[in-house]
């Protein structure tokens, strides 16, 4: 888990909703209306812009965001170094089996098709086309982010509008100014913290992650040539700690059980 992410949003909620607290308190900034408004309006929008195929990425591409990259490149070299292991003892065909158990997509592919004897260049190419598509989905998931931090502010507005419509439609009724007015300025609130908090971060960090996961594909890259070259466990070794630059030098690796 990136605990980067998840303490961002966690303090932010918290240290806005405690400002909330400390001013008045927190049930009157709590409206079923404006929530439905604002959060109704841009799942809809979101869903008119984007086809169904893009908008089913969101899920596996938010999850990728909350996760650490760092565990992520320390479990990648140790699975690496397990698969060298045990093809040293049991041969390349072995790879087929342990690739059933990579914590990567790419990963599995490329233990496969070593297994099955592909030619160096050929697999570099079948990586560097799953590295594509991985940016793709990553690129998907930026924009979806980026529109949805603009709709949310936008139906805010709408929100708002809708609010003082109502209000001044029943400006003889003085008990119904109160919760036509909270409408209209609590939709603008939940647009702008929805935006500000969530949708737009989310873009920066995606960026971020893609940078990340081509580096994580190349680091399966270099590991599987040094099994597909069949280099020392040493040697190996080596070439895959320059990934971990500042990181924990803990790699040693435990037989793989069978």
């Amino acid at each position: 888990m990136d605990k980067g992410s998840v303490f961002g949003v966690v303090a932010g909620l918290v240290l806005i909703a405690g400002a909330v607290a400390m001013g008045s308190g927190l049930q009157i900034f709590f409206s079923p209306g404006s929530i439905l408004i604002v959060l109704g309006g841009t799942i809809a929008a979101t869903a008119i812009a984007f086809p169904t195929k893009e908008l089913m990425l969101i899920g596996p591409v938010t999850s990728r965001v909350f996760k650490n990259p760092t565990t992520e490149l320390l479990a990648i070299i140790q699975f690496l170094l397990d698969c060298k292991k045990v093809a040293s003892k049991e041969g390349p065909l072995a790879l087929e089996r342990l690739a059933q158990e990579a914590p990567f997509k790419p990963l599995e592919k490329g233990l496969t098709l070593i297994a099955d004897g592909t030619e160096e260049t050929a697999l570099r190419d079948i990586l560097a086309t799953e590295q594509r598509t991985m940016e793709d989905h990553h690129r998907v998931g930026q924009r979806i982010f980026n529109e949805m931090g603009k709709f949310a502010p936008a139906f805010g507005m709408i929100g708002t509008l809708i609010g003082l419509v109502q209000m001044l439609a029943t400006l003889d009724d003085p008990s119904s100014i109160g919760p036509s007015m909270a409408t209209a300025l609590l939709t603008t609130f939940y647009g702008a913290l929805l935006a500000n908090l969530i949708f737009l971060p989310m873009v920066t960090k995606l960026d971020r992650r893609i940078g990340i996961e081509g580096q994580q594909i190349q680091l399966m890259i270099v590991g599987m040539m040094s099994i597909n070259r069949n280099d020392s466990l040493a040697i190996m070794r080596e070439k895959l700690k320059a990934f971990l630059a500042g990181q924990p030098d803990d790699l040693e690796p435990n037989v793989t059980k069978q």
